[in-house]
């Protein structure tokens, strides 16, 4: 089987609360140029529209977003609406809030609780639909997230938002927010070399509790986030001789990896190029043996 005949139910689904999603999703930071942010040069409109409609004939039903993935010229959600609308039904669309970057792309402080309505109304008017599937409050140092989650439980009671999740969180800041309301999903930093004892520990919980972890920079080896390149470097035996056994490349030994740490593990890799798009689809298919899963797991974080 080809890699271009792969598509992302092959690692099987997931709930978001009611919402059932294929393991293998898709990130749409860096649609908007060749890095993330401001950093980079744009992309590509009409590629990035092309990849968007790919992953859909691909089979991925879950976007993750922000309205402050933007660019000089480009904006991820803009992106979404022209190339999805009128959305198909089985379509997930996650976005998340609490970052702020004023119209030049420099950041700002975060949100206050007060103005994450404001933000919830502008994913919805980029993206032009009444309501949004899953919100992620994106933590910014917060000690407590009480306040802030509250706000956005007092959104979804209003209807404008349908589950809620949480993103660089700690253990206790996930209890907080699970003692206000429901949280279908974690989106923390996680990755084949960027784990720790306490993001480990957070991803346990997360399985206990039937919570979706769906980690960022999956790919993205210490420092590559911010790059075009997500290469690993040539003295990483381990990783290439495994790749190798699977005639795959590192980056989809990377995902696989990831995918392998429980089924409630949520992939969502992003690309402005439609060919790595077809690979980290076909990543889903991977399955690592034991002994395999063993010499990753040994590589230094």
């Amino acid at each position: 089987m080809s890699s271009e005949t792969i598509t992302a139910d092959a690692a099987g689904t997931w709930q978001l609360g009611d919402l059932t999603v294929n393991r293998v999703g898709f990130g749409a930071m860096r649609l908007t140029g060749s890095a993330a942010f401001h950093l980079g040069t744009p992309s590509d409109r009409e590629r990035s529209i092309s990849v968007l409609r790919r992953a859909i004939e691909l089979g991925v039903n879950h976007i993750d977003t922000a309205a402050f993935y933007f660019s000089s010229l480009r904006s991820a959600n803009e992106l979404i609406n022209r190339a999805l609308a009128p959305y198909p039904k089985d379509l997930v669309i996650t976005t998340k809030v609490g970052p702020v970057r004023d119209p030049s792309g420099a950041w700002q402080p975060p949100a206050r609780p007060e103005e994450l309505r404001g933000q919830v109304e502008e994913n919805l008017r980029q993206l032009g639909r009444d309501h949004l599937d899953v919100v992620n409050l994106r933590l910014m140092g917060q000690d407590s997230v009480a306040e802030h989650f509250g706000a956005l439980a007092e959104l979804r009671d209003a209807g404008l938002i349908r589950h809620l999740g949480i993103s660089n969180v700690t253990g206790d800041g996930l209890a907080e927010a699970r003692s206000i309301a429901p949280v279908v999903c974690v989106q923390n930093r996680y990755g084949l070399q960027s784990r720790s004892a306490d993001a480990d520990d957070i991803l346990r919980v997360c399985g206990e509790q039937g919570i979706a972890f769906v980690p960022f920079f999956a790919i993205a080896g210490e420092g590559r986030e911010q790059g075009a390149s997500a290469a690993v470097s040539g003295d990483d035996e381990v990783l290439t001789a495994v790749a190798g056994a699977h005639g795959a490349t590192v980056s989809q030994i990377r995902l696989a990896w990831t995918l392998h740490q429980g089924p409630h593990v949520l992939a969502i890799p992003g690309t402005g190029n439609p060919d790595h798009l077809v690979e980290n689809v076909a990543a889903g298919a991977l399955r690592l043996s034991a002994d395999e899963a063993a010499r990753l797991d040994s590589l230094p974080s």
